[in-house]
């Protein structure tokens, strides 16, 4: 399911040249980016190249080859890049000095239009591309790539090869890869320099509905022809949120576009009320796809039954809905128009990975729109794409799942002084490397970016003032708008959803409200870099928020790092840092928590699994029990150092005062009541190396009785051991089932359709 033409940079891609020597500041002149002549003229680089490129590849391989998986590991390892602070220099530009870029050099120099249609092409014309050529009044620009075939050609297409694109003069080229989609940016230009007023940035293999694009998108603006009326908008006051499904309002609340963040894809409500903005300033517009839509890896691959194509159809009757400031909506770049007003904001980034360009494209133009007065659109289905293309690997996509939520986060945040749209521009991009949401490359990209577009004659917006600075006023009734969306059938993973779901809604409302403030902390023993963001997904959507623990930090996946044979001692952290908490449950990634049937537990209350046999026992010391002896010794000083409260609770609920408590201590809760005493107990046992199996129950015993601990982990199903995981022995009629092995993300899918038992919902997320 590529989207586009979209593959990781090869190594040789060209290199920004060294500026220091030139007159004017931070002023790139473009140079002859011919893949075939460069190739001849630098044989001897291409073989240094290709050489340090194996050993860099080699390298992580065979450390990985030996585990499951480990080239997958191996390419996040080397696609790492973006979680790193950056201290990148910041370009200084004279914007009065820059010289016009004329076309002078392809036979297109002359023709000018207002409406351009840009695609980049790897391969020979598809029959969806050969249907575009002939929408009226639209000029279609392809942008080829070192896979292009050499002999592409198109009647009625303005065709760019690499060597027309090395030709045009634009300082932008200095910077793209040969082999991708973002030599686009190279066509966004040459259609503004040609007379653009409108670009529809699109797919090869999208067929537009109806033959139309005007009938769906809103091509004028202004004039005669423009559509005066008023848009639904999403209103503000809807939670704490900085950005929302689209895909919800136009009926399909079980499918999230590639770019939203995972912690977000478990709302499924519709909007309480809308509110409405006059259109006009709509200089971004969002289309929806039919057929196969804009969906990221983790959608496709565990939604996706073996040989079916995806064919997921939207309801193209939902009006279409505005962002305001403060809200933003993942924006690609198959299925988008812009206006003139945001030409600015079609640069594609190149430092990140191919499935993260368009998207952090879209989240940076969103917010320097916001200083224009702009604001996104997004439309029902304008195009229709068949489920034709080969899946990408998750690790391409990587730079969105770890970044995005932040990336958004830190955009609405973000302020600036400047006075030119320009300068505030390049000052966000130059502050997006700091803070490691791409790299310095980018920066010095962006100032090209720029520089071209006053070359080909581009005017600078007026700014606007901010309304998200503005106090917000009061939404009266009259001022809400209702809208309420279709419910349309959907695939979940091969099972087709007929009919309504509200009892499985009104079930999910129910768990959300009753955990919606309890953090979850999950130890994670299995690979955190195949199962950290489906436990997010899985948990995330219940729980306040879902801490992940294991052997070795991962600054990418947010990952802390601990021990799990001393877990407790780090819970202090995470215990002070969600101080409004209203208890924190611990989980190890080897039980798994069917968190329906956690309901009736009182969250007042302890709650831990002191009637489960086989996890909780009062073990003898023998003479062979040299490290229960050692840890019933360390007990014994624990408890001497205890506060006499501590301590008489402790002797009265101990069974054996002559021999030791052991618990697995997989699974227990701790309310907010007894948070102080926890964290008391934590410090106590100081440097005493006390195992987590054990000083879990000395705590338990310590802080209460056990009659006084709630039962609801009573009843689990539980084992030492099994040979794998066995669909007969998971139950969902139980609150939690331990041993488990989650591995990979058919594993995930495995488990998944398992809980669905319970949680039928979850369908709708994998």
């Amino acid at each position: 399911m590529l989207v586009q033409d979209r593959v990781v940079p090869p190594s040789d891609s060209p290199k920004p040249r060294n500026f220091a020597q030139r007159r004017k500041p931070f002023f790139i002149p473009a140079k002859n980016l011919d893949f075939s002549t460069w190739a001849a003229d630098n044989p001897f680089k291409i073989l240094a190249v290709l050489v340090i490129f194996t050993a860099v590849v080699a390298v992580p391989f065979f450390l990985n080859h030996s585990t499951s998986g480990g080239d997958a590991t191996a390419l996040l390892c080397l696609e790492s890049t973006q979680s790193r602070r950056m201290h990148p220099k910041f370009p200084k530009i004279d914007w009065k000095s820059i010289d016009p870029i004329v076309d002078r050099s392809t036979p297109f120099s002359s023709f000018r239009s207002e409406k351009w249609i840009v695609v980049s092409v790897s391969d020979y014309p598809s029959d969806s591309l050969t249907k575009m050529t002939k929408l009226r009044g639209w000029q279609v620009l392809a942008v080829g790539n070192s896979k292009t075939p050499k002999d592409w050609n198109l009647k009625g297409a303005i065709y760019l090869s690499l060597e027309l694109q090395a030709q045009l003069g634009f300082r932008v080229t200095d910077f793209l890869p040969y082999d991708s989609y973002v030599r686009k940016t190279v066509g966004y230009l040459f259609a503004i320099q040609h007379g653009a007023l409108k670009i529809y940035d699109v797919d090869d293999r999208g067929y537009v509905i109806d033959d139309n694009i005007e009938k769906h998108f809103d091509v004028e603006l202004v004039g005669e022809a423009a559509r005066q009326e008023v848009i639904l908008q999403y209103n503000l006051e809807e939670g704490n949120r900085t950005t929302v499904n689209p895909y919800i309002h136009f009926g399909q609340r079980s499918v999230w576009p590639r770019g939203l963040p995972l912690e977000n894809v478990g709302g499924i409500g519709h909007e309480e009320f809308y509110t409405e903005v006059f259109g006009g300033k709509q200089f971004v517009q969002q289309g929806i796809s039919n057929g196969l839509p804009d969906v990221d890896s983790v959608f496709y691959f565990t939604r996706k039954a073996s040989f079916e194509s995806f064919d997921v159809r939207f309801d193209d009757r939902a009006p279409k809905v505005a962002l305001p400031q403060g809200l933003m909506v993942p924006v690609n770049s198959f299925n988008t128009i812009f206006h003139s007003s945001a030409f600015w904001g079609l640069m594609l980034p190149v430092s990140v990975s191919t499935m993260a360009s368009d998207i952090l494209r879209g989240y940076w133009a969103q917010r320097i729109l916001w200083e224009i007065g702009g604001y996104v659109v997004v439309y029902p289905p304008t195009i229709h794409r068949h489920d034709k293309f080969e899946a990408y690997p998750f690790s391409e996509e990587k730079d969105l799942h770890v970044n995005v939520g932040r990336l958004i986060n830190f955009l609405v945040g973000w302020r600036s002084k400047k006075h030119q749209l320009f300068d505030k521009i390049l000052e966000l991009s130059y502050v997006m490397a700091e803070e490691g949401f791409w790299t310095e490359k980018d920066v010095q990209f962006t100032a090209a970016w720029l520089q071209d577009l006053i070359a080909v004659r581009y005017q600078q917006p007026r700014l606007m003032s901010l309304e998200l600075d503005r106090p917000r006023a009061t939404i009266g009734h009259g001022d809400r708008k209702e809208f309420v969306p279709q419910k349309l059938p959907s695939v979940h993973l091969g099972v087709e959803e007929i009919g309504t779901v509200n009892y499985e809604i009104g079930n999910l409302i129910r768990w959300r409200k009753n955990f919606a403030n309890v953090v979850l902390i999950m130890f994670c023993l299995g690979p955190v870099e195949r199962t950290a963001l489906e436990w997010r997904l899985l948990y995330g959507r219940i729980f306040k928020t879902v801490i992940i623990l294991s052997r070795e930090k991962n600054v990418d996946l947010v990952v802390e790092e601990g021990q799990l044979d001393y877990a407790y001692k780090y819970l202090t952290t995470f215990i002070e840092r969600y101080s409004s908490a209203e208890g924190f449950l611990f989980l190890q990634d080897n039980t798994i928590l069917n968190y329906w049937n956690l309901l009736q537990a009182d969250k007042t209350a302890l709650w831990i699994t002191d009637k489960v046999s086989k996890s909780w026992s009062n073990i003898t010391l023998t003479s062979d029990s040299d490290w229960f002896a050692k840890q019933a010794d360390m007990v014994k000083k624990l408890v001497a150092t205890l506060p006499a409260h501590f301590q008489v609770n402790y002797n009265e609920n101990s069974k054996d005062q002559q021999g030791i408590t052991v618990c697995e201590s997989e699974l227990f809760y701790i309310p907010r009541r007894f948070v102080s005493d926890f964290i008391d107990l934590i410090n106590l046992v100081g440097d005493l190396e006390l195992h987590h199996k054990v000083a879990i129950p000395v705590f338990f015993l310590a802080m209460d009785a056990p009659r006084n601990f709630d039962p609801v982990l009573s009843s689990m199903k539980y084992e030492q051991q099994i040979q794998s995981n066995s669909t007969s022995f998971y139950s969902a009629e139980v609150p939690a089932i331990r041993p488990w092995n989650v591995s990979s993300e058919q594993d995930f899918v495995l488990l998944v359709r398992l809980m669905a038992a319970g949680d039928p919902l979850l369908m709708e997320l994998f």
